[in-house]
C-alpha cells in the first residue's frame, strides 16, 4: 500500500498490486487493473519509488536470519546447527 495525492490534495492509500500502468499526460494517470484511472500529483518515478520501498519492507526480514539456539534445547534445529542433519534423521532409530 502506498500513499498518493489526488489533484484536490486529498491523500489516498493505494494498493500497489492493482496498478497496471502509470503515464504522464501532462498529469500523472495511474490505471488500475479494474479499469479505474486516478489522476495524482506524484510523478511516475515517485510512485515507482514508493512501490519499491513498500515491497522491500514486506520481504525484508524483521530480524537477522541467524539466531542463537541455547545448548540443551530440545528443538530439533539445535541438533543440525553444524550441518549434522544425518544425526537428526537417525535420532530415535533403534540399533539392531
Amino acid at each position: 500500500m502506498i500513499l498518493v495525492t489526488r489533484l484536490n490534495h486529498s491523500v489516498l492509500v493505494l494498493n500497489s498490486d492493482l496498478i497496471e500502468t502509470i503515464e504522464t499526460a501532462p498529469d500523472t494517470v495511474v490505471s488500475l487493473i479494474s479499469g479505474q484511472k486516478l489522476i495524482v500529483l506524484e510523478s511516475p518515478e515517485e510512485i515507482v519509488d514508493r512501490v519499491v520501498k513498500f515491497r522491500r519492507a514486506i520481504v525484508a526480514p524483521p530480524f537477522p536470519a541467524t539466531r542463537h539456539i541455547p545448548p540443551g534445547n530440545s528443538y530439533p534445529a539445535a541438533e543440525f546447527r553444524g550441518g549434522n542433519l544425518a544425526a537428526v534423521r537417525d535420532q530415535g532409530k533403534e540399533e539392531h
